[in-house]
């Protein structure tokens, strides 16, 4: 049975943690609201810059050579972007998952020392239940374990995914401006 003082340890703790997952969130909103901010400055500013161009073009040839030689910078920037805004999230997703795995440990070994505690002070002749509830327990964090595996193997597959993609689409750019 839990004394108070653990129940406010307990709560404490996490009050705690929702407070700096919460945090967290908070920066990484920051840090979208900056990105997209420095994003519209430089679309802004590269606005002017090809309306100035475009204004002072000569002939439709002239016209059709900087359309695409605008192509590929448009591109590369939204590939940046792209990445800059996974990183993003990339970050504050692990942040959670850090801090879920960190809770789940805990939990885990708070139930393995209650298990403990209960297979000490069970009576005599239970030694076979006790043993199957330490099977299942074990049984359960190696699950759990393996689940953890496969979900970061499938954030890396799928960030190994995003970077294929990026280059491909970047490399598509320059080889359709190239061909123009």
């Amino acid at each position: 049975m839990l004394t108070p003082e653990q129940l406010v340890a307990a709560q404490k703790a996490n009050l705690e943690t929702l407070f700096g997952l919460t945090n967290k969130a908070f920066e990484g909103v920051e840090k979208l609201v900056e990105l997209n901010i420095t994003a519209t400055k430089a679309a802004l500013n590269e606005s002017a810059t090809h309306t100035q161009a475009v204004l002072s073009v000569k002939d439709a040839q002239e016209l059709l050579a900087l359309q695409a030689s605008l192509f590929q910078p448009l591109a590369e920037k939204t590939a940046a972007y792209s990445r800059h805004l996974y990183d993003i999230a990339q970050g504050t997703g692990a942040e959670f998952t850090k801090a879920f795995e960190g809770k789940a440990a805990e939990a885990q070994q708070q139930f393995a020392a209650l298990v403990d505690n209960a297979a000490k002070n069970a009576p005599a002749g239970s030694e076979t239940a006790v043993a199957v509830v330490k099977s299942a327990v074990a049984a359960a964090n190696n699950a759990f374990e393996s689940v953890q595996k496969a979900v970061k193997q499938a954030s890396d597959v799928a960030e190994a995914n995003f970077n294929a993609v990026t280059t491909t689409a970047v490399n598509a750019s320059k080889t359709a401006t190239k061909k123009r």
